[in-house]
């Protein structure tokens, strides 16, 4: 599997001893694409800038699964090359299921490098968009990779040990609650925006715990709340890399959030970093969910 004319396999190949090993090269070339990606990002003028979000956020996933190497001596790169990769292709329907949504809530909006009318110029915003949506699950998942060999946030439940049983009565009301938190931010808008970060959490949660997958409900389940603090965060920690890298961009976007616009931490309202902290485990929902239905049984995720 290759992405970006490099070879997964090739870019991680190192000694698998963990604490021992030194930084991986796959980690360097991730070190480097960050920097290239910063400086274009953030030029005054913007002839690169089209391309800075994915050499930036491309160059920190693999700057984390070279951290995650590092101390683990196995990554989720070098341990399932195309479990990996394939992360990256799972990542995008999520994120076009959030824009169909923003659509209604309407809480961010992009300003763009040039206008981009109809035909060619909106299919080339299209794939543009796609490939930067691409990055997100990745991101996600390697840093809570990483954050999970610190022992405050490691899981008590072994990321390949069986989850106990989650009383129906339990599932039915979570399922419920998330179609309730799906249809509120359709129908009410201006007041329950913020209901669009827990409905598909809650759905695709239920029924993975239904199915037999790895679920948030079922570490809630063994007593294991550090699953969830890891996913939440890791999910925050990369929301201040995206608003950070965000505020000099261009293409770019801004927040028009009801109530809550005060306050901006780059151009994040501070109250608005709280939706991160169920993002990270609405995309470990997700994820779960597409391995079952492509029949998959095992991933990549060390935690």
């Amino acid at each position: 599997m290759t992405i970006t004319g490099f070879s997964l396999r090739r870019l991680a190949r190192v000694p698998a001893q963990a604490g021992t090993t030194p930084f991986p090269r796959s980690g360097w070339w991730g070190v480097g694409l960050c920097a290239v990606g910063w400086i274009t990002a953030w030029l005054p003028s913007h002839p690169f800038s089209a391309g800075s979000f994915v050499l930036l956020w491309v160059g920190l996933i693999f700057t984390l699964d070279g951290l995650v190497y590092r101390r683990r001596g196995t990554s989720p790169a070098h341990a399932q090359p195309w479990k990996f990769a394939q992360m990256f292709v799972f990542s995008v329907p999520f994120w076009w299921l959030f824009e169909a949504f923003n659509a209604r809530v309407q809480n961010w909006y992009y300003v763009l490098d040039h206008p981009y009318g109809l035909t060619w110029n909106t299919a080339s915003y299209n794939i543009m968009a796609t490939i930067c949506f691409s990055t997100v699950l990745p991101a996600v998942m390697e840093m809570a990779a990483l954050i999970t060999t610190f022992a405050p946030f490691r899981p008590r439940l072994a990321h390949d040990a069986p989850e106990p049983r989650v009383p129906r009565a339990i599932l039915v009301g979570e399922f419920v609650a998330g179609l309730v938190t799906l249809a509120a931010p359709l129908l009410w808008p201006h007041y329950c925006f913020g209901m669009i970060w827990l409905g598909p959490l809650f759905v695709l949660d239920a029924v993975n715990a239904a199915l037999g997958r790895r679920s948030a409900i079922g570490h809630l389940r063994a007593g294991d709340r550090r699953f969830i603090a890891a996913l939440a965060v890791a999910t925050l920690i990369c929301g201040g890399f995206w608003e950070m890298w965000n505020y000099w961009s261009l293409p770019k976007w801004q927040y028009t959030i009801p109530f809550v616009g005060f306050a901006k931490v780059f151009e994040m309202p501070i109250l608005g970093y709280l939706g991160y902290l169920p993002f990270g485990v609405e995309l470990f929902a997700l994820y779960q969910f597409l391995l079952w239905l492509t029949r998959q049984r095992e991933d990549a995720l060390p935690f």
